[in-house]
């Protein structure tokens, strides 16, 4: 197919015609930048401007058949490829970013968005899936390279995507069961410093910490805990304390002997080797048990952090979930932390 190419028009004639270059605005004693842009449809309106700065005559494209302009072309690619709770910009110079229309979990199809990304001439960037996002951040923007973009190419996106690229799943207001293990905190010896900063992240994810029960080292009452929990129809289940493999330790042995089902203990993620996953059949259905080794009290960014989000999105986290972690999972323990805009579970 024959690229358009470009032809002078006089000014008088360009109404619907695309700019092929920017066009300066010199104030005296003052700024200096585009009136206009490349790409810029000139409209009725403009034309006074353009007599004004001097253009008696313009660079346009000549129109051609199959041809579309940058900002129809990241309209229809916006349609193509986003899912639930995104929100489109204008376009602004060719491109078009996506907003999270809500808290929630960023999903992305990495194997299509490659794919999309080798079809040429159209670009597609998202930030890293599988992590929290707040309503109104930017996650993904996209462009064509070309001024104009030969039609064929948006119906080859259109064959390739087969479902949304990327979405945001809204997390549920989970009702959370806290169980918080160790003979120095259920006797009184210490202050219990788990509770509040769990209520803290908790809430900071929009669910709630319904009840907190202290227990001993004796796994047995533990696991009555979080059987309690289970029968109450609580969503999801922390249990803190106990996470390490002394001897004394006896958290893991007590999720176990409430009956639920253990996916990991241990994962590839410093802060965080020591968590634990689980799931239990509770009154209203399946329930996720989280063991939170002592870390999460003392990093802003842990294990907490990119695993508790996906449950609470409703995701499945199987143990390839928790081991594919292991790359990008080592925090740097920067003097200011900046997560989550940082590398740290990405």
């Amino acid at each position: 197919m024959q690229r358009p190419v470009m032809k002078t028009i006089p000014v008088q004639e360009a109404v619907g015609t695309v700019l092929c270059h920017d066009i300066t605005r010199i104030v005296p004693g003052g700024e200096k930048g585009p009136a206009f842009r490349k790409g810029h449809v000139v409209r009725q309106e403009d034309i006074a401007t353009l007599l004004k700065l001097g253009k008696e005559n313009l660079y346009v494209f000549e129109d051609q058949p199959g041809f579309v302009h940058e900002n129809d072309a990241a309209k229809a690619i916006v349609e193509c490829i986003r899912g639930r709770n995104l929100i489109a910009t204008e376009p602004k110079e060719g491109r078009i970013d996506l907003k999270a229309g809500c808290d929630g979990l960023l999903q992305v199809d990495v194997e299509t968005l490659m794919a999309i990304n080798m079809l040429g001439e159209i670009t597609l960037a998202t930030l890293h899936g599988q992590q929290f996002i707040t309503k109104g951040r930017s996650v993904a923007g996209t462009r064509v390279v070309p001024l104009l973009i030969a039609q064929e190419k948006l119906q080859a996106l259109k064959k390739l995507v087969q479902r949304p690229v990327l979405e945001i799943l809204p997390l549920r207001a989970a009702r959370v069961g806290l169980v918080t293990t160790g003979s120095e905190v259920s006797s009184g010896r210490i202050e219990d410093a788990f509770g509040p900063i769990l209520r803290k992240k908790f809430s900071a994810l929009g669910s709630t910490v319904v009840e907190q029960t202290f227990t001993s080292d004796d796994a047995s009452k533990t696991a009555q805990a979080i059987r309690d929990y289970l029968a109450q129809g609580l969503d999801l289940i922390a249990v803190t304390g106990g996470m390490s493999v002394d001897p004394d330790d006896r958290t893991p042995r007590a999720i176990r002997e409430s009956g639920a089902e253990i996916v990991c203990y241990g994962a590839p993620v410093y802060p965080g080797a020591m968590f634990l996953l689980a799931w239990a059949e509770g009154r209203l259905g399946r329930v996720p048990i989280v063991g939170l080794p002592g870390c999460v009290m003392y990093y802003k960014a842990s294990i907490f952090d990119l695993i508790v989000p996906r449950l609470l999105a409703g995701v499945e986290v199987t143990a390839k979930d928790i081991a594919s972690l292991g790359h990008g999972s080592f925090c740097s323990q920067c003097a200011h932390c900046r997560y989550p805009i940082c590398p740290f579970g990405k």
